[in-house]
Formats: structure tokens, sequence, C-alpha cells
């Protein structure tokens, strides 16, 4: 089955319906629009923008084992560019992974035991990406999720990331790029189809993810993707999205105590 350009955009309801369980199947992503409502939006934000400030008050440097990413805003300001287990922090992104929407997702695991992950990898993650002088995070070269789990000598488990996008994204804006079809891809292509991170340029079969503010996509953990630099500068470029895990099979959360993951070591060279 060939991708239809443009691809489909759906709703997201209790359950998912045989059209996307198919395309999913096939093309290893979803993208649904309206997950939640502009209010939503600016709640999440808001909450976001809380923990941002004690973060930056209390001079976090890790959360659960995993190193939070500072750069500067479009006024020079600092700010926080990578959160890791946000949800810990505020009741509001607790409550919103609490969501009966997500568990519609679990079928996509082909797994049985489906679960957000919360307290699991690196928890809700929010990247703020801005392009400016003094930014530390504008773009995300070409990775795999699954990568993880080869680092610990691990059989490759059944992942989801699912963004909720709080910006709308335009081709033309950068933004999230998938290569469709990949997360059925052999353990070699997985390891060296891309050089991790370094790997940057647009790739021949990529497809844009074009949001508006309140989407939700879903990627196969196994699916090479980038986040494509704004050739735009300043705050025309920002870029803020939510990502959390939906999982299965060995419970493994991480605490106060955790150690750094080896892959996240590298988390310097994501510029």
């Amino acid at each position: 089955m060939s991708l239809p350009s443009p691809y489909p955009r759906f709703a997201l309801a209790d359950s998912l319906t045989p059209e996307q369980l198919t395309f999913f199947q096939e093309h290893g992503f979803l993208h649904f629009r309206s997950f939640i409502n502009p209010e939503a939006v600016a709640n999440l934000l808001r909450a976001s923008e809380l923990v941002q400030q004690r973060w930056l008050s209390d001079e976090v440097k890790k959360v659960n084992g995993v190193p939070i990413k500072y750069g500067h805003d479009v006024d020079g300001a600092p700010i926080v560019q990578r959160f890791a287990f946000s949800s810990h922090h505020s009741p509001v992104l607790h409550e919103f992974l609490q969501d009966p929407r997500f568990t519609a997702l679990f079928p996509l695991l082909e797994a049985p035991g489906g679960r957000v992950g919360e307290n699991e990898k690196d928890g809700l993650v929010i990247n703020h990406y801005v392009n400016v002088t003094g930014s530390e995070f504008s773009q995300m070269g070409w990775h795999t999720d699954s990568l993880r789990d080869v680092f610990y000598g691990k059989k490759i488990g059944p992942m989801l990331n699912v963004g909720v996008h709080l910006d709308g994204t335009p081709a033309t804006n950068g933004g999230l790029r998938v290569i469709p079809g990949t997360h059925r891809q052999s353990l070699r292509d997985i390891l060296f189809r891309k050089k991790y991170y370094k790997d940057v340029g647009p790739d021949a079969q990529e497809i844009a993810i074009e949001t508006e503010p309140g989407d939700l996509t879903v990627h196969d953990g196994r699916m090479w993707h980038r986040v494509a630099q704004s050739p735009l500068v300043g705050e025309a470029s920002r870029r803020r999205v939510m990502y959390v895990p939906i999982l299965a099979g060995k419970y493994e959360p991480k605490h106060d105590n955790s150690p750094t993951p080896f892959y996240l070591r590298f988390l310097h060279l994501v510029k």
C-alpha cells in the first residue's frame, strides 16, 4: 500500500477504527486532529512554565537520572528546552495523562499489557524548540526510539511515542519528519541506516508531519524520524511538543537514584 498524498488526518475516539489500524500497520504513524482544544493547550503551556520556573530556581540538573537541557529564549532569558518526567512535577500534567483516550492507542502495540509510561523511559518529555543564538535545541537528527533497548542488550520491546503538539508547525517551519514503513525494518537498518543524531538532512523518502495546536501524533518506536530545524529565526521558530511513551512488557519505573542512561550521555550533541 502506497502512502496517500496528502496523508490522512484522523479523529481519535474511544477506540481505533479499522482504517486507522490498517494505516498504522502499513505506515507506522497516525495523526489526529484536535485531540485537545485551545483552552487545554493554554493550560498545558502554563503548567510547563510553572515547572520551568521551579527548575530554574532550584538549578535542577537531572530528574530520575535524565539530564535536563537548558538554553535561551528569544530575549536571552534562560529556559528549559527539554523536560523529562515533567508530570511528576505538575498535577496538571499528571492529570492530563489520565485521559482515557490514550488507552485507545494500546492495540497499536500488538502486545498485551499496554500502559502510559509516565514513570518509565523519560516519562512525559516536553521539547521546546526555538532557533535563536543561545538556543541549545533547534532540531534533532535522525534516530529511532528503539535504540535504548539495543544499548542495554535487550530485545526491542513494543513502544509508541505519542506527541501532543502545543504549537502549529507547517512544513515551512521545520518540525517532525518520518520515514513511513521503517517500523518494519531489520535490526541492521535500525542500527545503521542513519548516523544517530549526526545525520540531520532530508531523506528522499521522508514526509513532513504538519500539525496544528492540539493535534496528537503517534509513531512506532522502531521508525526513523527527525525534527527539522526551522528556517525561521526568533519567535516565529518556536515549537513546543509533549511526548509520552506507551509501552508493554516488563514494568521498569525510574526513580531519584536511577543512573543516567548511556544514550542520553550524548544529549549535548543535539543542538
